[in-house]
């Protein structure tokens, strides 16, 4: 089987950074935790763990020493809190998700009722409402808009790492019901780029495996782009999670990953699908 790889797969400018801050942070003989997992790709975490980075699940865990602010951000209240309590704090929230809480602060403080498109129980979605002022309405897709709109003067963010159909999809719902509207496209341009090399890949081949955190919503988004244009897509974390019966008959197997996937991980796939033969 011939395997071709994406022309833009795996770990993210945004997600290097933070495992680079995280560890350097460690360097410093602390006791560092990140409060909750850095980035949603367990494997990286547990690289993390034996690199003297913790995990942390509330500020109460985190009691003394270094806390690391995850790549999917958090609400403001929650670094005053940690600097109150003497922490040293080291923000490694992603720039493209900073960019979507001041997009979120903007559009609150010019009056619009918020809609973000995105999971609800997403920390980077949580982050994002802290900043819209907590009231925002969070949706995934048009069906989910209620049949009254919070406002007339709307204004739209979405999470990073939606796709842009999707925020497409809400904006043509919402346009007609409003007198205003202001969307904020703040799909970071990593996820865009992936999303498009792993749809064109799709067409490619006979067969797509898509790497990454099952808990990834990147990952997940990647895998539900390439499975609507080829149903022998499956979504793996790692090589031990492959099945031989996947590649029957296949002369072609297109490889991609999520941007929180780190490069050993993939080339650990890659090369497992090549022993298949």
């Amino acid at each position: 089987m011939k395997v071709k790889v994406a022309q833009h797969a795996g770990i993210c400018y945004g997600v290097e950074r933070a495992l680079k801050m995280a560890l350097e942070a460690a360097e410093s003989g602390k006791d560092v935790r990140t409060l909750g997992p850095l980035i949603h790709n367990p494997q990286a975490v547990a690289d993390l763990r034996e690199g003297g980075v913790d995990v942390a699940a509330s500020l109460e865990e985190a009691s003394s020493g270094t806390l690391v602010i995850r790549s999917h951000g958090v609400a403001p209240a929650i670094i005053a809190d940690a600097t109150a309590m003497g922490l040293d704090v080291v923000d490694a929230t992603c720039p493209h998700v900073s960019k979507a809480h001041q997009a979120a602060e903007e559009l609150k403080d010019g009056g619009y009722a918020v809609i973000i498109v995105g999971e609800a129980d997403h920390p980077e979605v949580e982050g994002i409402m802290a900043h819209a002022g907590g009231s925002a309405l969070v949706v995934q897709s048009a069906a989910e808009l209620p049949s009254v709109l919070p406002g007339k003067r709307v204004g739209i963010v979405v999470q990073t790492t939606q796709s842009a159909s999707r925020l497409c999809e809400v904006v043509d719902a919402v346009l007609p019901h409003v007198r205003e509207l202001r969307v904020f496209n703040t799909i970071c341009s990593a996820t865009a780029l992936r999303q498009r090399a792993a749809e064109e890949l799709a067409r490619q081949v006979d067969v797509v495996v898509v790497v990454g955190g099952h808990n990834s919503g990147n990952t997940t988004r990647l895998y539900e782009i390439c499975s609507n244009v080829n149903p022998r897509t499956h979504h793996v974390e790692t090589a031990d999670e492959l099945d031989a019966a996947w590649f029957k008959g296949a002369q072609s197997v297109g490889v991609t990953a999520g941007a929180s996937t780190p490069g050993k991980q993939m080339r650990n796939v890659i090369e497992a699908i090549e022993a298949l033969g």
